[in-house]
């Protein structure tokens, strides 16, 4: 399998299929817009910097409910959150999206704004790679994304959705979501990485993924 980003919380995975996650503009944010050509196309919520279909290239399906999905060829699970702390009153929902490549179990937060619930852990149930809001401001901050990595346990977490470079929104850096990490469980690899159902870890790993 291959995690690659594509900045901001823009995620792709290459395994059996591609998918592609929260896809931006770029020049919005200051950024470089995605280059990809996915199988599918998972949008957590219609917000300008996460919904940006249209900068996407090939044949994809997209998906953008909550709920059970067979897309090409891939079971996907949309389970509905919240965008802030107030039930959606402020921000609306989202979808957080669960899939499976290469034999890993993946989960994009989207821009969740709260830790979850009993339920919505069970749905979420076990995750190996987990891709998480740090930045604060609209989603959870680094301290409440660390308090969600302890309750899902994956064998991987993904800071996304955070300050750095160029990036054109006022929210904050990981550095708050790494504080107290264990140095040998932070991982800073480049904007792509390889891994294997075999190469993951027995305890939380840390991969922070540079522009």
């Amino acid at each position: 399998m291959r995690i690659i980003w594509h900045g901001h919380a823009c995620f792709e995975v290459q395994g059996e299929r591609t998918v592609l996650m929260d896809p931006h503009d770029g020049k919005s944010l200051g950024i470089k817009a995605p280059s990809s050509r996915p199988d599918v196309v998972l949008v957590s919520h219609d917000h300008f910097d996460h919904n940006c279909v249209r900068v996407v290239k090939g044949d994809f399906a997209v998906v953008k409910e909550p709920g059970e999905h067979q897309v090409k060829g891939l079971r996907v699970l949309g389970i509905e959150a919240c965008h802030d702390e107030a039930k959606g009153s402020k921000r609306g929902k989202v979808v957080m999206y669960r899939f499976e490549l290469g034999g890993a179990s993946f989960l994009h937060c989207g821009d969740l704004g709260h830790p979850l619930d009993e339920s919505q852990l069970r749905e979420v149930g076990r995750v190996d790679i987990l891709f998480v809001p740090v930045g604060g401001v609209f989603t959870l901050d680094g301290a409440k994304a660390r308090g969600l990595v302890e309750a899902v346990r994956p064998r991987i977490a993904i800071p996304m959705h955070y300050r750095y470079g160029g990036l054109a929104l006022s929210i904050q850096t990981a550095d708050d979501f790494l504080t107290g990490v264990p140095r040998d469980k932070v991982v800073r690899v480049g904007n792509e990485a390889d891994i294997t159902r075999e190469e993951l870890p027995q305890e939380t790993e840390y991969w922070v993924f540079s522009p």
